[in-house]
């Protein structure tokens, strides 16, 4: 139907201290938004995540993260940092992310961008192997110049020299061009390097550093909302973190891994894995 403000022109003329002025219809901003949602690559999953939506209970640090997450929204593109959200798996992570990235493209109108951690690596692989699809250039060109990156599940894939320089690109384009990212992911910030499960080992000290200089780290714990009939109440969510065990990170690191590891000459742990290509 014809907006009856433009009459389907996008442009709306009123008047401001006397004078006619003419700018964009409120139609036109919601269709350009609506085309940013859908290429910004949200999964189907979780395509009607919103802050709306997202189901709170008494959880003092989930309480905070979510408001931490709210406010980052409400400010964007005025924001020092982006956001490093950390828990186990099914706890809401990825829902805050695109609750999130939807708010502040619907409401501001940029181009925002959600890639998992393996699906990205995923089609930068194919991009060797099929002459078809975009280029990697293409690839990380689209990565690192959204206006807002959440990238899901950092750590989830084994950090060959590859995959290293691949996420130190992406991380260091974004932080010197100043674009604000969100990350989630099921690794714990822990400081001992001998935990190879811990974020520091998963991505390496380098990238380490660098997140902790353009990131607010958020930890929190919660039940898995997959263990109950969807939607979850609040009520139920409730009583399960008060009276059930607490969820604790995954250990994921595997035998190879843990052979693998070894002391550097200057008294740091390094990851021993000899690297590789695409595909590898």
């Amino acid at each position: 139907m014809t907006c009856s403000h433009c009459n389907g022109t996008g442009w709306r003329s009123h008047e401001l201290e006397g004078v006619r002025r003419v700018g964009r219809c409120i139609c036109w901003r919601r269709e350009v938004a609506a085309a940013f949602l859908r290429q910004s690559r949200i999964p189907a999953q979780y395509a009607k995540c919103s802050f709306s939506n997202f189901i709170q209970y008494p959880n003092d640090q989930l309480v905070r993260v979510v408001k931490k997450a709210r406010a980052f929204a409400d400010a964007f593109p005025v924001t020092e940092k982006g956001l490093f959200i950390i828990g186990p798996p099914g706890i809401g992570k990825t829902h805050l992310g695109v609750a999130v990235l939807r708010h502040v493209v619907e409401t501001k109108g940029v181009r925002g961008l959600f890639y998992d951690t393996r699906t990205l690596f995923s089609n930068i692989r194919g991009a060797y192997q099929s002459s078809t699809l975009r280029s990697e250039a293409e690839i990380l060109r689209e990565v690192t110049r959204a206006e807002l990156l959440v990238f899901d599940d950092l750590g989830s894939i084994r950090l060959t020299d590859w995959v290293e320089e691949t996420m130190n690109l992406i991380v260091t384009t974004r932080y010197n061009d100043r674009r604000p990212t969100i990350f989630t992911s099921n690794h714990e910030d822990a400081a001992e390097t001998d935990d190879l499960d811990s974020l520091l080992v998963r991505v390496g000290f380098r990238m380490h550093s660098r997140l902790h200089r353009m990131c607010d780290f958020l930890e929190f714990s919660g039940p898995d909302f997959g263990k109950f009939d969807y939607p979850p109440t609040s009520e139920s969510l409730s009583a399960a973190w008060k009276n059930g065990p607490k969820q604790r990170m995954p250990k994921r690191a595997t035998a190879r891994a843990r052979a693998q590891l070894k002391r550097s000459k200057e008294g740091q742990l390094e990851l021993g894995w000899s690297g590789g290509k695409a595909g590898s």
